[in-house]
């Protein structure tokens, strides 16, 4: 994994409550929790408040730095929502370069402008919002329960395809190119992708679904979405039911998907995912595939790469004449996917965007941006450190004080009820949907953003737990409100499955302070 340049941002500290700090002491069933011998290695942060007050109920080294891992994406999307606020739309644009005949041909080119619109309309759902499932399959090559969505993945290419021939055009005797320029490519962090590009169809992944047959006959494996540019060779034999899962997907050539294993007979369906080596050409390949079956016929090849060197420069660009445009839903449906799921390239992206948004092109002067939007929001910057926006960037670093503030800040906006909504909900749906169980008295009262990373040990080749958290807002059985920040770092693990294990640790937590407080 590629170590991002450290970005700590220095700025003034800012008070997070007035309201007096407890002393160190935890109650003792919380403490019993904690020194568990599994945790006798690990640190931790804990600080609950009262939500209205700012009153400190539960604190422990509070103002002490721990891994965020995925909880930096309640810094990263609140930031987003200060810049860009809940009602932004993201607008994908294809412009025209040429003339049109009476016949409908255009004698040159279609060039999609890539604007970052995160989903591309490949998860709206029919009622306008961005569907997700609990378990994403962005995640799916880490665990045996991700769901792709219903919506199809290239449905937002076939609305362009018909909104150009609605404009006549028939036919396309040039190229169709896309422009990615909005910001610099750039790499992703801790267990999110790659690489960050401005256009996404389908997070850039290919889906692979595997479905058992009978024992000793073979899977059937299916993927989307289809294309011409994207080819699989799948051999997946369907084994006996008690047998492990062994499926894996590798990349044997640009486009050349090599699909190989055993799935157990009466297993769920099983998706794995590899991601597209060249997001501009994938979407170009889409994109000529929409425009065929859109009626529009096209000379281009949908193989190949995607003819950068044809692009006119950006302020030629921006005096093309518009044919299609591509609305997305508000960004408040961004956030609630990227917080229900952990979606790592999303919240990876947004860094870029405020960038692309100021006129600037790197991740760095995106974070610079974020820290800008932070302090305006009320948060003490001063006491976090951010290298990435998703969470797994070794500059990563907060204090549950300052993440508590965040929170509590949050509450005092407009948009308040919008960013609680889109955070899990413990017990019921997206990271925390069986993190208690489902006759808890916790469950339903915490809304929270989970965080889980994990390095390999190369000396015993076990996990080492780099961080597990769990941040939000806890309705106590006496109907009392509260913020919350919970970190543990540092401790070994058996296996990757034992982070599961930690996670209901801190439902269990949440289900303490809910009965006492």
């Amino acid at each position: 994994m590629p170590i991002l340049p450290l970005l700590a941002l220095p700025l003034a500290l800012l008070s997070c409550a007035s309201a007096p700090r407890a002393g160190s002491a935890l109650p003792e069933e919380i403490r019993a929790v904690i020194e568990a011998p599994e945790f006798r290695h690990a640190h931790w942060g804990i600080l609950f408040v009262d939500r209205e007050s700012g009153e400190t109920v539960h604190e422990w080294n509070a103002d002490k730095l721990f891994v965020p891992a995925s909880v930096t994406k309640l810094f990263t999307v609140a930031a987003a929502l200060e810049t860009l606020g809940p009602d932004f739309r993201f607008e994908t644009a294809i412009v025209q370069r040429g003339e049109i005949d009476a016949q409908g041909s255009l004698a040159g080119d279609l060039i999609l402008v890539a604007s970052g619109d995160l989903t591309m309309g490949g998860r709206t759902d029919a009622e306008g919002r961005i569907a997700f499932a609990n378990s994403d399959h962005t995640y799916a090559n880490g665990n045996d329960t991700a769901q792709w969505t219903d919506p199809d993945p290239v449905a937002g290419l076939d609305e362009l395809a018909r909104q150009i021939r609605g404009r006549g055009i028939s036919r396309l005797d040039g190229e169709v190119l896309v422009d990615d320029r909005l910001f610099e490519r750039s790499e992703g962090s801790g267990s999110g992708p790659r690489s960050l590009s401005p256009v996404l169809v389908n997070d850039n992944l290919v889906d692979l679904l595997v479905t058992p047959a009978e024992p000793g006959r073979p899977a059937k494996v299916d993927w989307r979405p289809r294309a011409l540019i994207v080819r699989v060779d799948a051999q997946v034999e369907t084994v006996a039911p008690d047998a492990p899962v062994d499926v894996f997907v590798s990349g044997t050539a640009p486009g050349e998907i090599r699909v190989r294993g055993k799935v157990p007979a009466g297993h769920a369906p099983l998706l794995r995912t590899i991601e597209v080596s060249d997001p501009p050409a994938f979407a170009r390949a889409l994109l000529i595939e929409a425009l065929r079956r859109g009626g529009v016929g096209v000379a281009a090849s949908p193989l190949g790469a995607n003819p950068i060197d044809l692009l006119p420069g950006r302020e030629t660009l921006a005096g093309l004449p518009r044919v299609a445009v591509l609305r997305s839903p508000p960004f408040s449906e961004n956030a609630r996917l990227i917080l229900k799921v952990s979606h790592n390239l999303h919240a990876s992206t947004l860094p870029l965007l405020l960038a692309a948004r100021a006129g600037k092109r790197t991740l760095g002067e995106g974070l610079l941006l974020e820290a800008e939007a932070l302090r305006r929001i009320g948060v003490p910057v001063g006491e976090i450190s951010f290298g990435g926006g998703a969470g797994g960037s070794r500059a990563d670093h907060v204090t549950p004080r300052a993440t508590v503030a965040l929170l509590r800040a949050m509450m005092s906006r407009p948009d308040a009820s919008m960013f609680e909504a889109s955070l899990p909900v413990l017990g019921v749906d997206g990271t925390l949907a069986r993190v208690v169980e489902a006759g808890s008295p916790a469950r339903g009262k915490a809304r929270a953003k989970t965080g889980t990373l994990f390095w390999d040990d190369g000396l015993s080749g076990r996990p080492l737990l780099t961080s597990k958290a769990l941040a939000g807002f806890l309705e106590t059985a006496k109907g009392r409100r509260l913020a919350f920040a919970m970190f543990v770092n540092g401790t070994h693990l058996e296996k990757e499955d034992d982070t599961a294990r930690v996670g209901r640790v801190l439902g269990r937590l949440c289900e303490i302070v809910h009965a006492r407080d």
